[in-house]
């Protein structure tokens, strides 16, 4: 979705190819701001203790009342880690220790990348936020698959699940999901 006015004036935005470029941009009338629209970077924990990993149920939109991993988009100014330690204390309360990066998952037909760290739980205890009604530790085998919240979490479990149970190191990999 193009931006409909500026930024920097407040001027209404034409949609044209500015030169020098390929794509169509935003492109203010008055003071010819170009507009650049990126995808966004998720990035989020699998918080592991015990064979056991932290999830959150959702108490914002989207999917209200759904069980999600830990994660949120990517503030200016923060590394990646950073910002997947503070989503993760945001949405959880926990406190945690980053293992190393697990999967980069790229949604390009929703303009988003997901990128997941494995992580250990180094404080208790976790406690339901302004973005979670519940936190809870699950084994694999109790995970509530039908109410997880998006299809890149169902994914990313399933996958660590599969790497733990075939004793995988836990590589970082790259997916490209289509939803």
């Amino acid at each position: 979705m193009m931006n409909k006015f500026c930024s920097i004036c407040g001027a209404k935005t034409d949609t044209s190819i500015p030169e020098g470029d390929n794509r169509k941009r935003a492109v203010c009338r008055n003071c010819g701001t170009i507009h650049y629209e990126n995808p966004k970077l998720v990035v989020g924990c699998i918080v592991e203790q015990d064979e056991h990993v932290l999830l959150c149920r959702r108490s914002i939109n989207p999917q209200i009342g759904k069980w999600t991993l830990p994660a949120g988009y990517l503030e200016n100014n923060e590394s990646a880690a950073e910002g997947a330690i503070r989503e993760t204390f945001e949405e959880s309360g926990a406190q945690v220790e980053l293992c190393g990066p697990y999967r980069l998952f790229d949604l390009p037909t929703i303009s988003q990348f997901y990128l997941l760290f494995r992580a250990k739980l180094v404080s208790c205890p976790f406690l339901p936020t302004s973005e979670s009604s519940e936190v809870q530790l699950f084994r694999w085998a109790d995970i509530p698959w039908e109410q997880i919240a998006f299809k890149v979490i169902t994914t990313t479990l399933r996958h660590h699940m599969n790497d733990a149970a075939n004793g995988r190191n836990f590589e970082f990999t790259n997916h490209i999901i289509h939803l």
